[in-house]
């Protein structure tokens, strides 16, 4: 598997990203002996800008507590780190090729149904790029309106049609995500889950495959690999 799309800035990213979802001492093995601790480059203004990023979240690992974000409506600390999951999500999987058209095509990230990220998703997002493909911010109703995402946050109000719209987007090459009960069982790639105050991932591996998607290895060993009809 190829690690290498994410570019040099996913070392020191990647690490900050793990280290607020899970900080068990098998995860603190993997993150010292790994190749995303032993990265050592020069910092970009960019690179000092996600850091920054980083450290703001760092403290909100535990999701209980703590004051409201400044959005208005406030945003929970929970969805701030999810909001930065999904940008991360963009820097740590390969898209097919023929996804993007241009070398300037946007890269798509989509929320469906219900929007837990007001604007601080949008934010976190700004001025960013991936591969030259400058990251933006949809919002959807209906699934129809999703398929040219890359990668497409559903929301916990599409619960009563779920089936529905994975199976819309079972033949295109979108990172499905959610924080549903069962998702990844249903056939979702990554699901969010709280487990003792902190956010782990569960990802059917199955389903990723199926839609084109190739997820670094540094993100699948930190992960939980669900099978197709458990969860």
């Amino acid at each position: 598997m190829n690690d290498q799309h994410h570019g040099p800035i996913g070392s020191l990213f990647l690490k900050r990203f793990f280290e607020w979802m899970t900080f068990t001492p098998a995860v603190s093995f993997l993150l010292t002996h790994s190749s995303l601790a032993q990265t050592r480059t020069p910092i970009t203004a960019a690179e000092q800008r996600k850091t920054i990023l980083a450290s703001l979240f760092l403290s909100a690992l535990l999701l209980a507590g703590g004051a409201p974000a400044r959005a208005r409506p406030p945003i929970s600390k929970e969805y701030q780190i999810k909001a930065v999951c999904l940008f991360n999500f963009a820097q740590f999987v390969a898209w097919p090729a023929a996804t993007f058209h241009k070398p300037d095509d946007p890269f798509r990230i989509g929320v469906l149904g219900d929007d837990p990220f007001g604007s601080f998703l949008d934010e976190t997002v700004q001025g960013e790029k991936v591969d030259g493909h400058p990251l933006v911010i949809e919002r959807y109703d209906s699934v129809a309106d999703a398929k040219d995402c890359q990668i497409l946050f559903i929301s916990g109000s599409e619960s009563n049609r779920l089936e529905d719209v994975l199976d819309a987007l079972k033949d295109s090459p979108i990172l499905t995500v959610s924080d549903m009960e069962g998702f990844s069982q249903r056939g979702g790639v990554v699901r969010f889950l709280i487990e003792k105050n902190k956010i782990h991932l569960k990802i059917n591996l199955a389903a990723a495959k199926r839609s084109g998607l190739d997820i670094s290895s540094k993100v699948l060993r930190l992960a939980d690999i669900v099978e197709p009809g458990r969860d």
